[in-house]
């Protein structure tokens, strides 16, 4: 016990319609916090859950000798994006774990691993599993990779550690945080991935979070990478051959009949004016993105309240 360390630790939880496992998964959370530092806290971030989640919370609570227990309830279903913001917001620790999914494909063990791995000098460091991807994550991280320019290659991540200095620069560079990952990855920080073999555990996400996840990954497409540009450019370059070919057919169709009179400069207008329309969509679309890049959208969570479990 006099071996513990120094630092405080906080761990935020995001918590959805999860009574059959946040009991279990809270349980070797505090375990592993009381005997390996000396201060910590956990913030359960209840994302508006329709079973008897927080009751097990509370039970869970009751096993802990030192570490503090809070539950935020988000007033509404925000998503795990905006609830995690919310529970890091609200925590105070020297590092800060995140937790997305109280489901455990992982020894315990992991949790040390990774924060030993922050201590070699890397500001984030995520565990992911050593297992195939499913084909929806996949595709969404190869064309993430594919339309940006970044060294680190975006994986699944089960959960990850951060230092207060990740959270001091995320919050001075953003008013929020659509897309944790994708903003960590941009930060200019060390990071690092831990892979782990995983073992026998269900993955369950509700009809919600699927529904959610789908619009996060076309936000996150949109806001961190620059598709709608390229398809705007590629558009445009088609629309340039698009209309050298109709200048070519008209003049040809000038010179070898005799077209209805007007026809030629109605067809030579058409084709410059959508080509000159496209060209213009890109300069706007351009634009966009860079005020994107420049401000992010203001913050929008709200939670209800904040329940101090223990001491």
């Amino acid at each position: 016990m006099n071996n513990r360390e120094k630092n405080f630790v906080s761990a935020v939880v995001y918590v959805h319609n999860a009574e059959t496992r946040i009991e279990s998964f809270l349980k070797m959370l505090i375990g592993e916090l009381e005997m390996n530092f000396e201060h910590s806290e956990i913030i359960c971030v209840n994302d508006f859950s329709e079973d008897n989640s927080v009751d097990k919370i509370r039970e869970a609570s009751s096993i802990a000798k030192e570490t503090s227990i809070s539950v935020l309830n988000m007033s509404s279903f925000h998503g795990v994006e905006l609830s995690m913001n919310a529970g890091v917001d609200l925590s105070i620790g020297d590092f800060v774990y995140e937790f997305d999914s109280v489901v455990m494909d992982y020894e315990a063990g992991e949790i040390m691993r990774i924060y030993r791995e922050s201590l070699q000098g890397y500001d984030i460091v995520s565990a992911s599993p050593d297992k195939k991807q499913k084909l929806s994550s996949r595709m969404f991280y190869k064309l993430f990779d594919q339309l940006t320019d970044a060294s680190y290659k975006m994986t699944t991540e089960r959960f990850r550690i951060l230092s207060r200095r990740v959270i001091n620069r995320i919050s001075s560079m953003n008013k929020s945080v659509p897309y944790r990952k994708a903003v960590y990855m941009n930060c200019g920080l060390k990071t690092k991935n831990v892979i782990y073999k995983p073992t026998k555990a269900e993955i369950h996400t509700d009809a919600r979070e699927k529904k959610y996840r789908k619009h996060l990954a076309a936000d996150t497409l949109i806001l961190f990478t620059d598709m709608g540009y390229r398809f705007s450019i590629a558009m445009t370059a088609v629309m340039m051959l698009m209309t050298a070919i109709m200048i070519i057919y008209t003049i040809i169709t000038y010179i070898i009949s005799t077209p209805v009179e007007g026809w030629t400069t109605t067809l030579l207008f058409l084709s410059v004016a959508f080509f000159g329309l496209f060209g213009i969509l890109t300069i706007i679309i351009k634009y966009l993105q860079l005020l994107v890049e420049l401000v992010f959208k203001r913050k929008n969570y709200s939670f209800e309240s904040i329940e101090k479990l223990t001491k």
